[in-house]
Protein backbone atom coordinates (compact mmCIF):
# COMPACT_ATOMS: atom_id res chain seq x y z
CA UNK A 1 0.00 0.00 0.00
CA UNK A 2 1.69 3.35 -0.73
CA UNK A 3 0.25 6.40 0.61
CA UNK A 4 3.53 7.92 2.21
CA UNK A 5 3.89 10.97 -0.01
CA UNK A 6 7.76 11.28 0.80
CA UNK A 7 9.54 8.06 1.35
CA UNK A 8 12.75 9.39 2.20
CA UNK A 9 11.58 12.34 4.08
CA UNK A 10 11.36 12.33 7.75
CA UNK A 11 8.58 13.93 9.28
CA UNK A 12 9.25 16.63 11.84
CA UNK A 13 5.78 15.88 13.34
CA UNK A 14 4.53 12.88 15.38
CA UNK A 15 1.76 11.64 13.52
CA UNK A 16 -1.26 11.06 16.00
CA UNK A 17 -1.59 7.10 17.17
CA UNK A 18 -4.54 5.57 16.38
CA UNK A 19 -5.79 5.40 20.21
CA UNK A 20 -5.44 9.08 20.26
CA UNK A 21 -8.01 8.95 16.70
CA UNK A 22 -10.03 6.67 17.54
CA UNK A 23 -12.44 9.12 19.70
CA UNK A 24 -12.17 11.58 16.58
CA UNK A 25 -13.69 8.80 14.47
CA UNK A 26 -16.22 6.94 16.31
CA UNK A 27 -18.09 5.85 12.29
CA UNK A 28 -14.29 4.56 11.87
CA UNK A 29 -12.79 1.45 12.42
CA UNK A 30 -9.07 2.81 12.56
CA UNK A 31 -7.02 -0.26 12.24
CA UNK A 32 -3.29 0.81 11.03
CA UNK A 33 -0.35 3.45 9.55
CA UNK A 34 -0.10 3.16 6.88
CA UNK A 35 2.05 5.65 5.47
CA UNK A 36 3.41 9.37 6.43
CA UNK A 37 5.09 12.24 5.22
CA UNK A 38 5.39 15.90 5.11
CA UNK A 39 2.08 16.78 3.80
CA UNK A 40 0.53 14.13 6.46
CA UNK A 41 -0.04 10.93 7.84
CA UNK A 42 -2.14 8.01 5.96
CA UNK A 43 -4.54 5.12 8.36
CA UNK A 44 -5.99 1.81 7.00
CA UNK A 45 -9.63 2.21 8.48
CA UNK A 46 -13.05 0.77 7.89
CA UNK A 47 -15.79 2.71 7.54
CA UNK A 48 -18.69 0.50 9.61
CA UNK A 49 -21.89 1.82 7.98
CA UNK A 50 -20.94 0.89 4.89
CA UNK A 51 -18.19 -2.06 5.46
CA UNK A 52 -15.42 -0.17 3.13
CA UNK A 53 -12.25 -0.28 3.69
CA UNK A 54 -11.32 3.77 3.57
CA UNK A 55 -7.83 5.62 3.83
CA UNK A 56 -7.85 8.35 6.60
CA UNK A 57 -5.19 11.13 5.86
CA UNK A 58 -4.53 13.60 8.70
CA UNK A 59 -2.50 16.89 8.19
CA UNK A 60 -0.09 18.15 9.89
CA UNK A 61 -1.42 20.38 12.76
CA UNK A 62 1.16 23.36 11.52
CA UNK A 63 -0.56 23.50 8.15
CA UNK A 64 -4.28 24.83 9.69
CA UNK A 65 -2.23 27.20 11.79
CA UNK A 66 -2.30 29.61 9.21
CA UNK A 67 -5.43 31.82 9.21
CA UNK A 68 -6.87 31.62 5.93
CA UNK A 69 -6.29 28.36 5.64
CA UNK A 70 -10.06 26.93 7.18
CA UNK A 71 -11.70 28.83 4.11
CA UNK A 72 -9.00 27.62 1.49
CA UNK A 73 -9.38 23.75 2.74
CA UNK A 74 -13.07 23.97 2.41
CA UNK A 75 -12.64 25.49 -1.00
CA UNK A 76 -10.15 23.47 -2.34
CA UNK A 77 -11.04 20.26 -1.04
CA UNK A 78 -14.59 20.50 -2.75
CA UNK A 79 -13.22 20.96 -5.85
CA UNK A 80 -10.88 17.78 -4.93
CA UNK A 81 -13.90 15.60 -4.30
CA UNK A 82 -15.78 16.77 -7.45
CA UNK A 83 -12.42 14.89 -9.29
CA UNK A 84 -14.33 11.25 -10.45
CA UNK A 85 -12.41 9.54 -12.38
CA UNK A 86 -11.00 5.76 -12.36
CA UNK A 87 -7.09 6.94 -12.41
CA UNK A 88 -7.60 9.39 -9.51
CA UNK A 89 -7.74 8.21 -5.50
CA UNK A 90 -11.94 9.65 -5.32
CA UNK A 91 -12.17 11.46 -1.63
CA UNK A 92 -15.26 10.58 0.20
CA UNK A 93 -15.17 13.65 2.95
CA UNK A 94 -13.00 16.10 4.37
CA UNK A 95 -13.55 18.15 7.22
CA UNK A 96 -11.64 19.10 10.95
CA UNK A 97 -11.75 17.53 14.57
CA UNK A 98 -9.89 17.68 16.99
CA UNK A 99 -8.06 20.55 15.39
CA UNK A 100 -6.92 18.12 12.68
CA UNK A 101 -8.08 18.92 8.97
CA UNK A 102 -8.60 15.28 7.34
CA UNK A 103 -9.41 13.70 4.03
CA UNK A 104 -11.30 10.01 4.02
CA UNK A 105 -10.23 8.40 1.02
CA UNK A 106 -10.33 5.19 -1.40
CA UNK A 107 -8.41 2.63 0.21
CA UNK A 108 -6.12 1.39 -2.67
CA UNK A 109 -5.47 -2.54 -2.20
CA UNK A 110 -1.64 -2.30 -3.93
CA UNK A 111 1.60 -0.36 -3.63
CA UNK A 112 2.84 2.86 -5.16
CA UNK A 113 5.42 3.17 -7.65
CA UNK A 114 7.67 4.08 -5.57
CA UNK A 115 7.66 0.87 -3.84
CA UNK A 116 7.36 -1.23 -7.37
CA UNK A 117 10.77 0.90 -8.29
CA UNK A 118 12.20 0.21 -4.87
CA UNK A 119 12.15 -3.56 -5.26
CA UNK A 120 15.49 -3.36 -6.57
CA UNK A 121 16.95 -2.72 -3.13
CA UNK A 122 19.56 0.22 -3.22
CA UNK A 123 19.68 1.45 -7.05
CA UNK A 124 16.23 1.31 -8.41
CA UNK A 125 14.96 -0.85 -10.60
CA UNK A 126 13.91 -0.50 -14.37
CA UNK A 127 10.14 -1.00 -15.25
CA UNK A 128 10.11 -3.34 -18.41
CA UNK A 129 8.87 -1.15 -21.18
CA UNK A 130 5.59 -3.06 -21.49
CA UNK A 131 5.04 -1.90 -18.02
CA UNK A 132 6.03 1.78 -18.28
CA UNK A 133 3.79 1.91 -21.84
CA UNK A 134 1.04 0.52 -19.70
CA UNK A 135 1.17 2.64 -16.32
CA UNK A 136 1.83 6.23 -18.20
CA UNK A 137 -1.48 6.18 -20.59
CA UNK A 138 -3.27 6.30 -17.46
CA UNK A 139 -1.22 8.86 -15.43
CA UNK A 140 -1.75 10.87 -18.36
CA UNK A 141 -6.08 10.39 -18.60
CA UNK A 142 -5.79 11.31 -14.98
CA UNK A 143 -3.40 13.98 -15.85
CA UNK A 144 -5.50 15.45 -18.73
CA UNK A 145 -8.90 15.00 -16.86
CA UNK A 146 -7.91 17.44 -13.88
CA UNK A 147 -6.73 20.15 -16.28
CA UNK A 148 -9.38 20.48 -18.02
CA UNK A 149 -11.17 21.21 -14.74
CA UNK A 150 -8.35 23.81 -13.88
CA UNK A 151 -6.43 21.36 -11.35
CA UNK A 152 -2.42 21.20 -11.56
CA UNK A 153 -1.55 18.31 -9.52
CA UNK A 154 1.86 19.75 -8.97
CA UNK A 155 3.20 17.53 -6.95
CA UNK A 156 3.60 13.79 -9.68
CA UNK A 157 6.01 11.56 -8.37
CA UNK A 158 6.36 7.71 -7.53
CA UNK A 159 4.98 8.11 -3.95
CA UNK A 160 1.86 9.34 -5.12
CA UNK A 161 1.20 7.06 -8.30
CA UNK A 162 -0.71 4.04 -6.65
CA UNK A 163 -1.52 0.28 -8.18
CA UNK A 164 -3.92 -1.83 -7.57
CA UNK A 165 -3.66 -5.43 -7.46
CA UNK A 166 -5.58 -5.31 -11.09
CA UNK A 167 -2.88 -3.18 -12.47
CA UNK A 168 -4.86 0.00 -12.44
CA UNK A 169 -3.34 3.45 -11.08
CA UNK A 170 -4.46 5.67 -9.32
CA UNK A 171 -2.87 8.95 -8.78
CA UNK A 172 -3.31 10.03 -4.79
CA UNK A 173 -2.80 13.80 -3.26
CA UNK A 174 -4.65 15.91 -6.80
CA UNK A 175 -4.06 20.05 -5.67
CA UNK A 176 -3.25 18.79 -1.85
CA UNK A 177 0.26 20.37 -3.12
CA UNK A 178 -1.73 23.81 -4.15
CA UNK A 179 -3.77 23.56 -0.81
CA UNK A 180 -1.03 23.31 1.37
CA UNK A 181 0.97 25.73 -0.35
CA UNK A 182 -1.74 28.49 -0.69
CA UNK A 183 -2.73 30.55 -3.42
CA UNK A 184 -0.91 33.52 -2.07
CA UNK A 185 1.89 32.81 0.01
CA UNK A 186 3.30 30.39 2.95
CA UNK A 187 1.89 33.31 5.47
CA UNK A 188 1.99 31.79 9.40
CA UNK A 189 2.73 27.89 8.54
CA UNK A 190 6.18 28.86 9.61
CA UNK A 191 8.11 27.29 6.45
CA UNK A 192 11.38 28.94 6.48
CA UNK A 193 13.99 28.40 3.53
CA UNK A 194 16.59 26.52 3.84
CA UNK A 195 19.01 24.61 1.12
CA UNK A 196 18.26 20.25 0.60
CA UNK A 197 20.41 18.19 -0.61
CA UNK A 198 19.94 19.33 -4.30
CA UNK A 199 20.25 22.92 -3.24
CA UNK A 200 17.35 23.72 -3.51
CA UNK A 201 14.88 26.05 -1.46
CA UNK A 202 12.92 23.48 0.75
CA UNK A 203 10.35 24.29 3.68
CA UNK A 204 12.37 23.45 7.44
CA UNK A 205 8.87 23.00 8.85
CA UNK A 206 5.05 21.84 7.84
CA UNK A 207 5.97 20.33 5.26
CA UNK A 208 8.82 18.67 4.69
CA UNK A 209 9.54 17.08 0.98
CA UNK A 210 8.00 20.48 -0.64
CA UNK A 211 10.29 22.83 -1.56
CA UNK A 212 9.42 26.68 -1.57
CA UNK A 213 10.61 28.87 -4.38
CA UNK A 214 9.43 32.72 -3.56
CA UNK A 215 6.21 32.51 -2.18
CA UNK A 216 4.76 29.33 -2.31
CA UNK A 217 5.27 25.56 -1.53
CA UNK A 218 5.18 23.77 -4.78
CA UNK A 219 6.41 20.03 -4.97
CA UNK A 220 9.07 17.75 -4.89
CA UNK A 221 12.94 18.29 -6.02
CA UNK A 222 13.74 15.69 -8.04
CA UNK A 223 10.76 15.84 -9.54
CA UNK A 224 10.00 19.62 -10.06
CA UNK A 225 9.66 21.39 -13.25
CA UNK A 226 12.59 24.33 -13.22
CA UNK A 227 9.62 27.14 -13.41
CA UNK A 228 8.48 25.88 -10.23
CA UNK A 229 12.20 26.42 -8.81
CA UNK A 230 12.25 29.84 -10.68
CA UNK A 231 9.22 31.39 -11.74
CA UNK A 232 6.53 29.76 -9.56
CA UNK A 233 4.20 32.46 -10.12
CA UNK A 234 4.05 31.10 -13.68
CA UNK A 235 3.19 27.18 -12.97
CA UNK A 236 0.40 25.73 -14.84
CA UNK A 237 -0.52 21.82 -15.89
CA UNK A 238 2.75 21.67 -18.06
CA UNK A 239 4.71 21.78 -14.85
CA UNK A 240 2.69 18.29 -14.58
CA UNK A 241 3.80 16.80 -17.77
CA UNK A 242 7.68 17.58 -16.89
CA UNK A 243 7.47 15.71 -13.59
CA UNK A 244 5.66 12.77 -15.73
CA UNK A 245 8.79 13.21 -17.79
CA UNK A 246 11.02 12.11 -14.96
CA UNK A 247 8.56 9.40 -13.85
CA UNK A 248 8.73 8.19 -17.26
CA UNK A 249 12.58 8.34 -17.42
CA UNK A 250 13.15 6.95 -13.79
CA UNK A 251 10.75 4.07 -14.92
CA UNK A 252 12.49 2.92 -17.86
CA UNK A 253 16.18 3.60 -16.90
CA UNK A 254 16.01 3.18 -12.87
CA UNK A 255 17.80 6.57 -12.21
CA UNK A 256 16.38 10.21 -12.58
CA UNK A 257 17.39 12.02 -14.90
CA UNK A 258 21.04 13.84 -13.84
CA UNK A 259 21.71 17.23 -13.90
CA UNK A 260 20.32 20.85 -13.01
CA UNK A 261 16.42 20.67 -14.24
CA UNK A 262 15.86 22.42 -17.17
CA UNK A 263 19.72 20.85 -18.99
CA UNK A 264 19.47 18.43 -22.11
CA UNK A 265 19.55 15.01 -20.23
CA UNK A 266 21.28 11.94 -21.65
CA UNK A 267 18.77 9.88 -23.59
CA UNK A 268 17.10 6.94 -22.28
CA UNK A 269 18.40 4.43 -25.17
CA UNK A 270 21.93 5.36 -23.78
CA UNK A 271 21.33 3.93 -21.10
CA UNK A 272 18.84 0.73 -21.36
CA UNK A 273 17.93 -1.43 -24.13
CA UNK A 274 14.59 0.30 -25.24
CA UNK A 275 12.49 1.44 -28.41
CA UNK A 276 14.72 4.48 -29.52
CA UNK A 277 11.57 6.52 -30.27
CA UNK A 278 10.96 6.77 -26.52
CA UNK A 279 13.81 9.15 -26.21
CA UNK A 280 11.78 11.60 -27.87
CA UNK A 281 8.69 11.18 -26.14
CA UNK A 282 10.43 11.42 -22.62
CA UNK A 283 13.08 14.57 -23.80
CA UNK A 284 10.19 16.42 -25.13
CA UNK A 285 8.60 16.18 -21.80
CA UNK A 286 11.70 17.29 -20.11
CA UNK A 287 12.07 20.50 -22.41
CA UNK A 288 13.02 23.43 -19.75
CA UNK A 289 10.57 25.77 -21.25
CA UNK A 290 7.10 24.70 -21.06
CA UNK A 291 6.33 26.35 -24.89
CA UNK A 292 8.72 23.73 -26.09
CA UNK A 293 7.46 20.51 -23.88
CA UNK A 294 3.96 18.87 -24.74
CA UNK A 295 1.29 21.28 -24.34
CA UNK A 296 -1.56 18.64 -23.43
CA UNK A 297 -0.86 15.72 -21.46
CA UNK A 298 -2.92 13.89 -23.79
CA UNK A 299 -0.46 14.70 -26.67
CA UNK A 300 2.19 11.67 -24.49
CA UNK A 301 -0.54 9.18 -24.58
CA UNK A 302 -0.86 9.61 -28.31
CA UNK A 303 2.67 9.65 -28.94
CA UNK A 304 3.25 6.36 -26.70
CA UNK A 305 -0.08 4.37 -27.90
CA UNK A 306 1.84 4.95 -31.48
CA UNK A 307 4.87 3.55 -30.15
CA UNK A 308 2.47 0.86 -28.63
CA UNK A 309 0.65 -0.06 -31.83
CA UNK A 310 3.62 -0.02 -34.70
CA UNK A 311 6.58 -1.81 -34.11
CA UNK A 312 9.97 -0.50 -33.93
CA UNK A 313 12.18 -0.78 -37.68
CA UNK A 314 14.89 -2.41 -35.64
CA UNK A 315 14.55 -4.83 -32.65
CA UNK A 316 17.43 -4.22 -31.11
CA UNK A 317 19.41 -0.80 -30.89
CA UNK A 318 23.14 -2.45 -31.45
CA UNK A 319 24.84 0.56 -30.19
CA UNK A 320 23.57 -0.07 -26.80
CA UNK A 321 24.97 -2.86 -24.75
CA UNK A 322 21.94 -4.86 -22.81
CA UNK A 323 22.32 -3.00 -18.97
CA UNK A 324 19.20 -5.00 -17.86
CA UNK A 325 19.10 -8.46 -15.89
CA UNK A 326 15.99 -9.38 -17.73
CA UNK A 327 16.06 -10.29 -21.58
CA UNK A 328 14.76 -6.80 -23.15
CA UNK A 329 13.00 -8.44 -26.36
CA UNK A 330 11.48 -11.58 -26.31
CA UNK A 331 13.66 -14.26 -28.65
CA UNK A 332 16.55 -12.12 -28.91
CA UNK A 333 18.27 -13.97 -26.38
CA UNK A 334 20.54 -17.24 -28.44
CA UNK A 335 20.22 -16.25 -31.60
CA UNK A 336 22.48 -14.67 -33.94
CA UNK A 337 21.96 -12.53 -36.73
CA UNK A 338 22.71 -13.56 -40.07
CA UNK A 339 25.37 -11.80 -42.18
CA UNK A 340 24.63 -8.91 -44.27
CA UNK A 341 26.41 -8.25 -47.50
CA UNK A 342 25.86 -5.38 -49.89
CA UNK A 343 24.69 -5.70 -53.58
CA UNK A 344 28.21 -3.41 -54.53
CA UNK A 345 30.27 -6.18 -52.57
CA UNK A 346 28.70 -9.23 -53.82
CA UNK A 347 29.41 -7.83 -57.73
CA UNK A 348 32.97 -7.19 -56.36
CA UNK A 349 33.50 -10.80 -55.69
CA UNK A 350 32.08 -11.78 -58.70
CA UNK A 351 34.36 -9.96 -60.87
CA UNK A 352 37.34 -11.06 -58.64
CA UNK A 353 36.05 -14.72 -59.29
CA UNK A 354 36.02 -14.30 -63.19
CA UNK A 355 39.43 -12.78 -62.59
CA UNK A 356 40.79 -15.61 -60.75
CA UNK A 357 39.39 -17.87 -63.40
CA UNK A 358 41.26 -16.13 -66.04
CA UNK A 359 44.89 -16.03 -64.66
CA UNK A 360 44.17 -19.35 -64.37
CA UNK A 361 43.36 -20.10 -68.11
CA UNK A 362 46.36 -18.08 -68.85
CA UNK A 363 49.00 -19.74 -66.80
CA UNK A 364 47.40 -23.53 -67.88
CA UNK A 365 48.14 -21.94 -71.63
Amino acid sequence: MGYSDQAQARPKWAPPAVEQLAPLFPELDILELIGRGGMGAVYKARQNKLDRLVALKILPPEIGREPAFAQRFAREAQAMAKLGHPNIVTIYDFGQRGGLYFFLMEYVDGLSLRQLLSAGGERSRTTSPKEALAIVPQICDALQYAHDRGIVHRDIKPENILLNRAGQVKIADFGLAKLVGGSTGVGGTGLQPVQNDNGVEAGSRGAPGLTQAGEKVMGTPQYMAPEQIDRPGEVDHRADIYSLGVVFYQMLTGELPKGRPGETFEPPSRKVLIDVRLDEVVLRALEKEPARRYQQVSQVRTEVETIVATPPADVQNPAVPDKRSEPPLAGAIGTVAAPRFSRLAIIAAVWAGIGLIGILLLTIA
